[in-house]
């Protein structure tokens, strides 16, 4: 799994127009599914995320989590974080887990997710959406669940 994190002011997902999903102050959480992911991963990668200490102290150090802060998290599915763009100029997405695996996966996330009590929104699995981030900082973090121990 890969996510693309991003601290946010706010963030919404629209769908065909209408908002889907909106959160004020916490976290954008891009997820992409691979190959041979598990719920394994999933533990480890939630664990990670919300224990991540990247909102600041009064002497602007990183050091409180999205737990800490009691801030939102916006989910929203995106396989594209699995593009291959070694050849050619259109992206294979090979590594990319089939539909069916990847939403059972990202439903599952989203669930882990909740476990922690903070409000938790979504976009909707496999649509087109308008995703609007007023990131903070910025802080974007890239976090790849094979590199986690």
């Amino acid at each position: 799994m890969r996510v693309v994190l991003q601290r946010v002011k706010q963030s919404w997902v629209k769908v065909n127009g209408k908002i889907v999903g909106k959160i004020g102050k916490g976290l954008n959480i891009l997820l992409g599914i691979g190959k041979g992911d598990t719920e394994e991963d999933i533990k480890k990668l939630v664990n990670k995320i919300l224990n991540l200490r990247i909102f600041e102290n009064e002497e602007g150090k990183f050091h409180y989590s999205v737990l800490d802060i009691k801030g939102e998290v916006l989910v929203i599915s995106q396989f594209t974080l699995y593009a291959n763009v070694k050849k050619g100029r259109r992206p294979s997405f090979e590594e990319a887990e089939e539909p069916k695996r990847a939403k059972e996966l990202y439903e599952k996330f989203i669930d882990e997710i909740k476990k922690s009590g903070l409000k938790v929104e979504t976009g909707v699995f496999g649509a087109m959406m308008d995703v609007f981030i007023e990131n903070w900082g910025p802080v974007t973090i890239i976090i790849d669940s094979k590199e986690l121990k």
